[in-house]
């Protein structure tokens, strides 16, 4: 076992995303059992500078949230979402599996061509199963990677509606879906009021 921890912690420092258990079993001498090393190894860094995290069904190594200011010199520059873009990835985001055409209801709007797209490319929204109804219309969800750019184990993670309310973040008139604030180049997703949809996946 010890030896296993050992490939396992390599596995991870030198991979370029997370990695699931059945990602390790492929690389491993058979017989090994990634997921009794990978618990050993997350008691191992737990407290360390350098922890185990979990980002969906994958893991990777990650700073330790409490060192963060360390890397405060580093210079980031962020692109807000626009808007449409906004809504549309919360609504995914809180809704999935949804389609098209679910996410035009929700909204009240159409949906501008593209901003999926360019969601897509971004690599936050993927395609999902198609739905076992008339047109077998496709479905869209959230990512891995989306939920590894905002700290989130999955979509469970993400606030409910009462404690948007709660917070004061949610608009007093019913809406249509809580709505993410996201800057792209950030670390930290903030929840705000839905407000008019715009066109440009990012804004001014």
């Amino acid at each position: 076992m010890p030896e296993q921890e050992r490939m396992v912690e390599a596995l991870l420092f030198a991979a370029s995303q997370p990695l699931t258990l059945r990602d390790m079993a492929a690389r491993m001498p058979a017989g090994c059992d990634p997921a009794e090393a990978l618990a050993r190894l997350r008691v191992r860094y737990d407290g360390r500078g350098v922890e185990l995290a979990r980002v969906g069904d994958a893991w990777a190594f990650r700073t330790a949230a409490d060192l963060g200011f360390l890397m405060q010199d580093a210079v980031i520059e962020t692109r807000r979402l626009s808007r449409a873009a906004t809504e549309v990835l919360a609504i995914v985001a809180y809704h999935q599996p949804v389609t098209r055409t679910e996410i035009e209801e929700i909204r009240g709007v159409a949906l501008s061509r593209g901003t999926l797209d360019q969601l897509i490319d971004m690599g936050w929204v993927r395609l999902g199963r198609r739905r076992p109804s008339p047109g077998r219309p496709v479905t869209f969800v959230v990512t891995e990677a989306f939920l590894d750019h905002f700290g989130l184990a999955s979509t469970r993670d993400l606030p409910g509606l009462g404690e948007l309310r709660a917070a004061g973040l949610l608009d007093p008139r019913p809406p249509a879906g809580p709505r993410l604030a996201l800057a792209a180049g950030g670390a930290q997703a903030d929840i705000v009021a839905a407000e008019e949809p715009g066109c440009d996946l990012f804004g001014d």
